[in-house]
């Protein structure tokens, strides 16, 4: 799981449209339109997010509603912290405060 969330990552256009599914759902032409990228490049990146779960799609008709998965991109954000050691930081400090 981890691998394909970081592949879809990395590209600065995925993180966009993470971003502006954070905002609310969106279909899929309304998000194309926001890029100057052709719609076959906007499809693929779209399908490599739905790939790695971290957006989920919706027919409607003839449309499709993209949302953002918070879950899969909460894991993500978890498993970098822990390779900084900054999960192990935060239990450290938990127990402090007790």
């Amino acid at each position: 799981m981890e691998n394909s969330v970081f592949k879809a990552l990395a590209h600065p256009a995925r993180r966009q449209v993470l971003t502006m599914l954070r905002k609310g759902p969106r279909l899929a032409g309304d998000l194309a339109a926001e890029f100057e990228a052709s719609w076959p490049t906007m499809s693929r990146h779209l399908a490599v997010l739905k790939d790695a779960d971290l957006i989920t799609a919706e027919r409607q008709g003839n449309q499709i509603l993209y949302r953002v998965n918070t879950s899969v991109l909460e894991d993500a954000a978890s498993a970098l912290l822990g390779l900084i050691g900054r999960d192990e930081g935060d239990d450290q400090l938990k127990e402090a405060a007790e």
